[in-house]
């Protein structure tokens, strides 16, 4: 289970409102690679298939593939806004470890793909 917040659902329709592609979802995924092993992936995508599990919070459409739902059992998402700046944060009870950055994890009993830190968040 996955829990997103009504902050991070209200700025995440936000930045969906801005897109001209009708239908369009939150897209979360985990792939191997970042500082610390894995990385997040959090998009915007306008296509499902049929090994996709879609979710709704807060009237929001979130999609997650198959390979990435046992590293994402029980992440709570967070938007936190400040005066200077703000961003999501992503609390993850499989991660053992976390980059510095936030945007990498490392997962009990699995390596992943180890690479040098990009600071740089993609949303």
């Amino acid at each position: 289970m996955i829990n997103i917040s009504e902050s991070a659902t209200d700025k995440i329709k936000e930045l969906l409102s801005a897109e001209e592609t009708p239908n369009m979802f939150l897209r979360l995924s985990v792939k191997a690679g970042g500082c610390s092993g894995f990385s997040y992936g959090m998009g915007f995508d306008n296509e499902q298939n049929d090994l996709d599990e879609a979710m709704e919070f807060h009237g929001l459409k979130v999609v997650v593939d198959t390979e990435s739902r046992k590293y994402l059992n029980g992440v709570e998402i967070d938007f936190k806004d400040s005066g200077m700046g703000g961003g999501f944060t992503i609390e993850n009870p499989n991660a053992v470890a976390s980059c510095g950055c936030g945007q990498s994890f490392k997962a009990k009993d699995e390596e992943g793909i180890v690479e040098k830190c990009d600071d740089k968040v993609e949303v």
